[in-house]
Formats: structure tokens, C-alpha cells, sequence
């Protein structure tokens, strides 16, 4: 479970409740159930009518997504793996790394080490692991989508369901206390419509874009370092290439437990 994420979600409540509770509101207006529904609902029917059938019932994974707290794997040490690989298949030539091959948890890696040991040409391997890279990419992009569109959709579900409670309202004139209730019950809603979709929605398009970039930065990294080892690159020649890749404050994470040859 990714802590951080519903600690956001649950401060951006506490900052709705805490505002009300400055304000001297009464906090129980918020327990209003056909506000819930026409902002949940009628989002939910707004995304189906957006999106096909397939990338809506994918929903429930990429939420799994978002709340599993996976870290990425470091991009400084999947170039120390690199460099290792590269001064073995120098040393011993790229059958050698098959062993190697058999023991790696990362897929994409190892369909591309694999490729180069079975004798590939460079422009294949890079091909089929660069169109890998692009259809995962349209993937993270399409998920990603359906929760910007969420949050575009909610916000003004928010105004008709505002619309539909001053509707009730206007109905009962007779009674001005009963009057007064129901209208500010009326703009629960647009408050439910906001936050769904500018503290909850587009803030998860936005974590899903940032950890598609993680996963996609460390694949491209792989691909170089794969192609590198193909045309028996010197391992120190690889390392400067690869750092580049990297953000300044990991760069120096290279030099740990990496030895000379």
C-alpha cells in the first residue's frame, strides 16, 4: 500500500473539513447521498461513454497501480548490472551471459539479452525492444487518460447536480428554513464535483504519467546498455554513456561496487 498516496487523499479531506469548520459550516451537510451519486455515477457513465469496454473494466488494475507501493527499479543499478554483463561477455564472449539470462527477474532485460546472445542484428534488437517500449508507452498513456478525463467530467457534474438541488429547493418557497438547507445542500455536490476531480482524478493521471516515465526511462536505459554490450563496448566507455541518462545526484551511485577492467 502506497501510504503517501492516501495520506494526500486523506489531507485534502482534512482540508475540506478543517476550511468548513473555520468558516463555522455545518460539517454534516456533507453526508449527502444523492450528491455522492450524481458525482460517482454519473462520472463512472460519463468515462464508459468515453472509452471502450476493455480500458474501462481495466480500471480496478491500474487503481491497483497507483495504491501498490512498487518502487521502480534504481536506474543506477540496473547500469551497474549493465557494466557486470559487459565485462563478462568481454571476457568470456555473450554465450556466456546465457546463464545469466536464465536468473533475471527483469523481463524486458532479459528478451533483450537474450535476442543479442542468439545473434540478432543490432537494428533488430533495437526495433523490437524500441516497439516494446512505445506500445507500453500507449498503454501508461491510455490509463492515464481515463482519470484526466475523470476529472474533467466531475467538476461539472458538480454544477448539475448544484442545478438539480436548487430545482428542489425552488419547490418548497413556503418553507424558508427547510429553503435555506436545501440550497446549500444543493452546492454539496459542485464541492463533491471539485474535489473528485482536482484532488483525487487528476492528481492520479498525474502519478500514473510520473511512474510510466520511471519504468520507461530505465527501459530505454536498457536498451542502450544491451546494444552496447552487443558491439563489445568497453565497460568504462558504457558507463559514461549510460550516467548520462541519469539525474546528477544518482550518477555518483555508479562508482559503489563497480570494478575497473
Amino acid at each position: 500500500m502506497d501510504l503517501f498516496l492516501v495520506i494526500g487523499i486523506i489531507v485534502g479531506v482534512g482540508a475540506v473539513v478543517g476550511g468548513m469548520f473555520v468558516k463555522g459550516a455545518n460539517i454534516a451537510v456533507l453526508l449527502n447521498p444523492a450528491a455522492a451519486i450524481i458525482i460517482l455515477v454519473g462520472t463512472m457513465a460519463a468515462v464508459m461513454n468515453s472509452f471502450p469496454k476493455k480500458e474501462f473494466l481495466n480500471i480496478p488494475k491500474v487503481l491497483k497501480v497507483l495504491f501498490k507501493n512498487k518502487s521502480q527499479e534504481d536506474s543506477s543499478a540496473v547500469i551497474k548490472f549493465i557494466i557486470e554483463m559487459s565485462q563478462k561477455a568481454r571476457k568470456d564472449g555473450l554465450l556466456s551471459l546465457e546463464q545469466e539470462i536464465q536468473t533475471m527477474d527483469n523481463e524486458f532485460m532479459k528478451k533483450g539479452l537474450s535476442m543479442v546472445v542468439d545473434g540478432l542484428e543490432e537494428n533488430s534488437v533495437r526495433g523490437i525492444l524500441s516497439q516494446e517500449i512505445e506500445s507500453m508507452e500507449e498503454r501508461h498513456r491510455a490509463c492515464a487518460q481515463i482519470f484526466t478525463s475523470a476529472g474533467s467530467y466531475a467538476p461539472t457534474l458538480g454544477v448539475l447536480g448544484a442545478v438539480i438541488g436548487l430545482i428542489g429547493a425552488l419547490g418548497n418557497l413556503e418553507d424558508v428554513e427547510k429553503l435555506g438547507h436545501m440550497i446549500a445542500a444543493a452546492f454539496v455536490a459542485t464541492l463533491y464535483g471539485i474535489f473528485f476531480g482536482y484532488v483525487v482524478c487528476h492528481p492520479m493521471a498525474t502519478r500514473l504519467k510520473r511512474k510510466s516515465h520511471e519504468e520507461i526511462s530505465n527501459m530505454r536505459i536498457i536498451v542502450e546498455g544491451i546494444l552496447s554490450i552487443q558491439t563489445g563496448e568497453n565497460p568504462q566507455s558504457i558507463k559514461m554513456k549510460l550516467s548520462g541518462l541519469l539525474e546528477p545526484k544518482h550518477r555518483s551511485k555508479l562508482d559503489e561496487g563497480i570494478t575497473e577492467n
